[in-house]
């Protein structure tokens, strides 16, 4: 990245104590430890990895939702470590944040044109008429029309409401804002026109974007730099374009088969199981054939007792204690056969007898 950095991060952490009873100490987990990075005006980082690396607890620090454990960082030339009151109420109004789901970040309660105008009674001192022309402005700029101005969240679709959420955040002219999954909780056409919209508002407003995502196919698409974080620590950080040509650490776990059996050596399956990275106990978990429906075990009793099912059986014999079991049953439903249906031995009674 080149220019002054508007976000920087130094080594920020975010630790939790976790209750394990009353006889046992307190454990503590590690949510965010050490992450450092720097984000300049009119550029994307994007935050990767699986769910539950950090990614939104990088968010909240971000935002001062939550203070940090170690570590600080700056926005817009202010230090959050030697930050005073005054110094932290331009911190907030610096950044903002779109969350995942459109519809339960916003009011229900209140029209679109409250929810607008909100941001700016809080942290201006713009008289009513000034705030509803702002947030008129700022409607248009979003592709909003002028008639929502006085509609409620619900009378919106989820694409309209997203937009209304990123209207919200630009109403203090912010200059970082984070985006917390913007796009997954929309449809495929939905997302590229939140994505196209998000990426003309930057260009308008020379923003930096802190994108968080699960989607690569997104964050190629949007962001200048990509992160990589696992278990709370920044494993890969760089070019989207290298990062994505030579990965060094894959944030999603790569689907894969194993090889047929008989057919590869040994020394080949050994080499593939390391080529791959993948541990030949999941594999053959994941590989394992599904039980049939032909199958005795999954069978009624009636039938279970004639002979051509049990040699057309083809999962092989049952365990013994199974085969047991097994024999009770055919016995009760002969049995049951043979009364006429009035009688009916207890399948707690055979399991107890089998054991």
């Amino acid at each position: 990245m080149t220019g002054a950095p508007v976000l920087e991060a130094r080594d920020l952490s975010r630790h939790y104590h976790v209750g394990r009873g009353p006889f046992a100490k307190a454990a503590t987990l590690k949510a965010l430890d050490g992450v450092s990075f720097s984000v300049v005006p009119g550029k994307t980082l994007a935050v990767v990895g699986e769910s539950g690396c950090g990614k939104s607890t990088l968010a909240r620090l971000i935002t001062q939702i939550e203070p940090p454990t170690a570590g600080n960082f700056t926005l817009d030339g202010i230090d959050s470590a030697t930050a005073t009151k005054a110094d932290r109420r331009r911190m907030r109004r610096a950044v903002q944040m779109v969350f995942q789901d459109p519809f339960g970040s916003l009011n229900p309660r209140k029209k679109v044109g409250t929810i607008l105008a909100e941001p700016l009674a809080i942290n201006t001192t713009m008289g009513g008429g000034e705030r509803a022309e702002a947030a008129r402005r700022m409607m248009d700029r979003v592709g909003l029309r002028p008639e929502h101005y006085a509609r409620y969240p619900h009378m919106f679709s989820g694409g309209q409401r997203q937009r209304i959420a990123i209207a919200r955040a630009l109403m203090l002219n912010p200059k970082v804002v984070v985006a917390d999954e913007p796009v997954s909780a929309l449809d495929l056409s939905i997302q590229a026109q939140v994505l196209n919209l998000m990426m003309d508002l930057q260009e308008e407003f020379d923003l930096a974007y802190l994108f968080i995502s699960h989607d690569l196919s997104v964050v190629r698409h949007i962001a200048d730099e990509v992160l990589v974080m696992y278990l709370g620590r920044p494993v890969e950080q760089g070019p989207k374009e290298r990062i994505f040509d030579r990965p060094l650490h894959l944030p999603i776990p790569v689907p894969c088969s194993p090889p047929p059996r008989g057919s590869t050596p040994r020394t080949t399956r050994s080499a593939w199981w390391s080529k791959a990275n993948c541990s030949p106990r999941s594999i053959r978990r994941r590989a394992a054939p599904l039980p049939q429906a032909s199958s005795v075990r999954h069978q009624p009793l009636h039938r279970r007792a004639t002979g051509a099912a049990t040699a057309a059986r083809p999962d092989g014999p049952l365990p013994p204690r199974q085969e047991r079991l097994s024999v009770k049953r055919r016995r009760a439903a002969n049995s049951f056969r043979r009364g006429g249906g009035n009688t009916v031995a207890s399948p707690l009674s055979i399991g107890l007898s089998a054991s």
